[in-house]
């Protein structure tokens, strides 16, 4: 193998060196068994200090890229390669992107996934720890002013940011869902079916951290299409009302929909109406079917799975979609 090192970099030169290894097996250009250089020769040959070269294979040794043979130097453990899936929160629709992601990877790469909660220290905690110890990186933003620095530390190469384009430079890898323009063109073939209520009342509960521009277009298709809406923010106050029509973010506020309309012997689609944010595995066969408004977040985890299996940069918007069923 043949090193380069850039001596004028803020990457430490024990990361480079990192890197260097975990691109050399990406690219096929060292694989299992293979020797790397001992210690005595990466410092010779490229003026490294021994405690440089020496924390470089410590890293790459506790995380499995390389083994050492008392007697014999470093030797490349095995081609697997480590993932890092960083989400906000584990629901239903996530997990139909986490498999959808790790179906698509090759058998020999890993992914370990954790959860930022919306908390930026959480974030900051988990990406400072796992500098040096994934091959690439898959990140889910938020509307917090410190995610951008903190990512900016990640080598853009190796960062894919999905669901949502916030705190990312335009020169960013990513794979993103459109919650303004395309919702609201999303909303048009519903147009005949929200008309058969007397009113359309958006729920965006403060507890969400959906993007509140999803609201701000809601509120331009209705004024649009003259339909009287409302918007509603606090989640207790929520009550069905027959000759509407909801549409939430919240799959809490779905729960006490059904449960009102069970109450109140009203049936959906009929007598109150309900269109949910982001399909689930279940929201086809929950009553008579649950009219959702979503990206695909099988095709997103699926982009998602290209970037880790190639080289090539990526810059992708998945589509919004409609689907009618009887709860609406």
């Amino acid at each position: 193998m043949v090193f380069e090192f850039n001596f004028n970099s803020d990457i430490p030169k024990y990361q480079q060196l990192v890197n260097a290894v975990n691109d050399a097996l990406a690219n096929n250009s060292i694989g299992s068994g293979d020797p790397l250089p001992s210690v005595n020769s990466m410092v010779k040959e490229y003026s490294l200090s021994r405690d440089t070269v020496f924390k470089a294979y410590s890293i790459l040794k506790e995380n499995g890229v390389i083994e050492s043979v008392p007697n014999k130097g470093y030797f490349v453990a095995n081609d697997t390669k480590k993932v890092l899936l960083v989400l906000d929160t584990f629901k239903a629709y996530k997990e139909v992107l986490y498999h959808a992601f790790v179906n698509n990877l090759p058998k020999n790469i890993i992914v370990d996934v954790q959860f930022h909660h919306y908390k930026i220290n959480n974030l900051k905690t988990i990406l400072n720890n796992s500098k040096g110890k994934y091959y690439k990186y898959v990140v889910m933003g938020f509307d917090n002013k410190g995610v951008a620095p903190i990512l900016a530390d990640i080598e853009k190469d190796k960062l894919l940011l999905i669901d949502w384009n916030i705190n990312a430079d335009s020169d960013y890898n990513y794979v993103f869902q459109d919650f303004g323009q395309a919702f609201m063109e999303a909303l048009k073939p519903a147009l005949p079916a929200l008309k058969k209520y007397k009113r359309l009342v958006f729920i965006y509960p403060s507890f969400t951290n959906h993007p509140y521009e999803t609201v701000t277009y809601f509120k331009a298709f209705s004024e649009a299409n003259n339909l009287n809406f409302k918007i509603v923010t606090e989640a207790e106050a929520f009550v069905v009302k027959k000759g509407e029509a909801y549409v939430s973010v919240s799959d809490r506020i779905l729960g006490t929909f059904l449960e009102q309309c069970r109450l109140k012997n009203y049936e959906p689609g009929t007598d109150a109406g309900f269109l949910s944010y982001n399909e689930t595995p279940m929201k086809p066969f929950i009553y008579k079917g649950i009219s959702v408004i979503s990206t695909n977040f099988k095709a997103m985890g699926a982009a998602a799975a290209s970037f880790i299996n190639t080289d090539k940069s990526l810059q992708l918007y998945i589509p919004t979609q409609l689907t009618l069923r009887d709860s609406l």
